[in-house]
């Protein structure tokens, strides 16, 4: 456990605009920041960063919070967990006790398989730097792939043993279960049956999926270790088949979801405004080595919507940097609609035959290839027209070939981005523009119908709320995700006052019954004037946050929207940060709701509003009573009596609220 101590200095040192900008892109708005919602598919910048108030927010899908709930939303973590990774990254130590038994085995799969991982790869990277067969083999491999020993430490790089057992007997060693091992994929599970034949997936003796290879570990964009990657070394990799074996999906591993080199690469997208896209590992690592950082590889794979979100949150810029032959080809034209569609800019690069990345960079020199690669790049369209219609004089196939670039171009989301592909395009194959215009109308007809036709299913299967519609409002937008939906607004606006000015005193020198005096604060007078009549807020969440704040009034540092911010319940956290925001900050600055009047005259009104409401509610339910209660005299006299006082109430309250109501 951390202590209290530590949890507050972590707390304390944690600054928002730090913590959001290691995951998403942000610029200055006023006094605060916007960025693209790494938490839903966001084209317009709806994510708003406020460094006074130290929290987040996202005014469509309404998540954020404060540094450490953001990270628990964003990373799947736990708060403890969030806790760590904000000590990694301000320096603060944590001194923690040894975990027993019990304790290990109440950690969660995810957190034990992410444990496993970091054991792992360091584990591989010591044999390669200290074992003798590390040193003679692996390093040997990546020193004769060019690789420095910065690079090997940047990266992690690491080597497994050719002895087939040797990293589940270090693990085994080491206290691990082999439930874990086995589930991240670092072993296989195999059975020894009588004829000495292994069967894989039966449970029994385990044996390592990577025995002799070179490591390449994958980290995700917060920099936690999911599944690594195993080279066979060059002197076996003839006849082999398969010269990399990488991890299996798993709970934390979803190898369309992850992109290799994403955490290296990070900060360097944000600084060029671009992201190069390549397609292996060392192709990644001869890029850093030749001084260009901001790489990553899909390894093989086509590019899933998942990563170009997750890219799309650092740059809207991305250039395709492939060999030249049939194969780079085919992978510069793969995903290329859904980069498009997304919004991204889109460059593509082939280097001449017989080079990849990695080659290619070992040649020259990190002037000579920022050089080659300004000057060559193209953009995807004329990239496109060179390679399928210029050239071409078979009728049938131009025309097949225009009408695919054409149908490129009516994805892009942007209509003045669109118009200019499309005029360039025209004007390169000396076409009428309206010929395209007209071709591309029907691509982007069709499109509208299949989302219309994909939508209705998906409706069909989960009914859910649209939230992207222009015509509704901001406040319609966050309503559809408030966490008070089931509260009153007066109900929510009260207790909002708490969570931003609980601690703020609104009467002083109130005389008490033994001839004294205090003060009360809002949180103070609140409780008090409900606990007269025995009234409550209708949301246990919210009759929490009032009691906390009375009981913390005692507190002379208590400061209500930091102290419920930062609450260790993760459910209070998110509704103190809602709360902490204010709907109408779309503009780039803090804009106070509309509300004359002192905080003493909102809060006063406030509580009154409230009474009145339960006591309308009050008045409903009695008169639904009364259309109920049939021939019972008795009960319906009843009824009249109470109706008449309710409403007696009722005028009293409006009264005082300056409200004319109708009778």
């Amino acid at each position: 456990m951390i202590d209290r101590a530590t949890v507050d200095k972590i707390i304390d040192a944690a600054r928002i605009y730090d913590v959001v900008s290691e995951f998403v892109t942000l610029k200055k708005s006023g006094v605060n920041y916007k960025g693209l919602c790494p938490f839903h598919d966001d084209r317009n910048p709806s994510f708003m960063v406020s460094p006074s108030k130290n929290i987040c927010h996202c005014f469509v899908c309404g998540k954020g919070g404060t540094p450490a709930s953001f990270l628990m939303e964003h990373e799947q973590i736990t708060y403890p967990e969030a806790l760590r990774w904000l000590a990694k990254k301000y320096n603060i130590e944590i001194v923690e006790k040894e975990l027993t038994d019990e304790e290990r085995e109440a950690q969660s799969e995810r957190e034990s398989m992410f444990v496993v991982n970091e054991w792992a790869k360091d584990w591989f990277h010591d044999i390669l730097k200290n074992d003798p067969d590390g040193i003679a083999i692996g390093k040997q491999y990546f020193r004769s792939r060019g690789i420095r020993d910065d690079i090997i430490e940047k990266f992690q790089l690491g080597f497994s043993p050719q002895k087939r057992d040797a990293l589940a007997l270090a693990s085994k060693a080491q206290g691990y279960k082999p439930e874990f091992l086995v589930k991240t994929g670092l072993c296989i599970e195999r059975k020894i049956e009588g004829d000495n034949k292994e069967i894989e997936g039966d449970k029994g003796q385990l044996s390592d999926r990577y025995a002799g290879r070179a490591i390449f570990p994958w980290f995700n964009v917060s920099g936690k270790v999911v599944a690594f990657g195993g080279r066979v070394l060059d002197s076996r990799t003839k006849g082999v088949a398969q010269k990399y074996v990488n991890s299996p999906d798993s709970e934390i591993y979803h190898k369309e979801r992850e992109l290799y080199g994403i955490y290296q690469a990070k900060k360097a997208i944000v600084k060029e405004d671009r992201v190069f896209m390549v397609e292996g590992y060392t192709d990644v690592i001869a890029m850093h080595q030749a001084g260009i950082e901001n790489v990553v590889a899909n390894s093989g794979t086509a590019l899933s919507t998942y990563q170009i979100h997750m890219l799309h949150r650092f740059t809207n810029n991305i250039t395709l940097l492939y060999d030249g032959d049939e194969a780079g080809i085919h992978a510069a034209m793969r995903g290329t609609d859904m980069l498009l569609e997304e919004g991204m800019n889109i460059k593509v690069l082939l280097l001449p035959d017989g080079d990849d990345p990695d080659s290619f960079a070992r040649k020259h020199s990190t002037e000579e290839l920022k050089q080659y690669i300004e000057e060559n790049q193209t953009d995807f369209i004329t990239f496109k027209s060179r390679l399928t219609v210029e050239n071409v004089t078979d009728p049938v196939k131009r025309s097949e070939a225009i009408g695919g670039i054409v149908k490129s171009i009516s994805v892009i989301p942007d209509q003045i981005l669109r118009s200019t592909y499309l005029s360039d395009f025209a004007h390169r194959i000396n076409m009428k523009e309206q010929t395209l215009v007209a071709e591309m109308n029907k691509f982007i007809q069709k499109n509208l119908e299949d989302k219309e036709k994909d939508s209705a299913r998906q409706q069909g299967r989960e009914p859910q709320q649209e939230l992207t519609q222009p015509e509704m409002s901001e406040d319609d937008l966050l309503s559809l995700h408030s966490p008070t939906e089931q509260a009153s607004q007066v109900e929510q606006m009260l207790v909002r006052e708490i969570v931003r000015h609980g601690e703020e005193v609104i009467f002083e020198d109130v005389e008490t019954e033994d001839g004294g005096t205090m003060s009360l604060n809002v949180a103070q007078y609140v409780s008090f004037d409900l606990s007269q009549d025995g009234l409550s807020f209708a949301l246990p969440i919210h009759n929490q946050i009032l009691a906390e704040a009375v009981e913390q009034s005692e507190n002379p540092d208590f400061k209500a929207e930091t102290y419920f911010c930062n609450h260790a319940d993760v459910q209070v956290s998110k509704l103190a940060t809602h709360l902490a925001i204010d709907r109408h900050q779309l503009g780039g600055r803090f804009v106070l709701e509309p509300r004359e009047g002192s905080l003493r005259q909102r809060v006063l009104h406030l509580v009154m509003d409230f009474r009145l409401d339960i006591v309308e509610n009050r008045l409903k339910e009695i008169q639904r009573q009364l259309q109920q209660v049939g021939s019972d005299v008795e009960k319906m006299m009843q009824l009249l009596k109470e109706h008449k006082e309710t409403k007696e109430i009722r005028d009293e309250l409006a009264k005082r609220l300056g409200s004319d109501l109708v009778v």
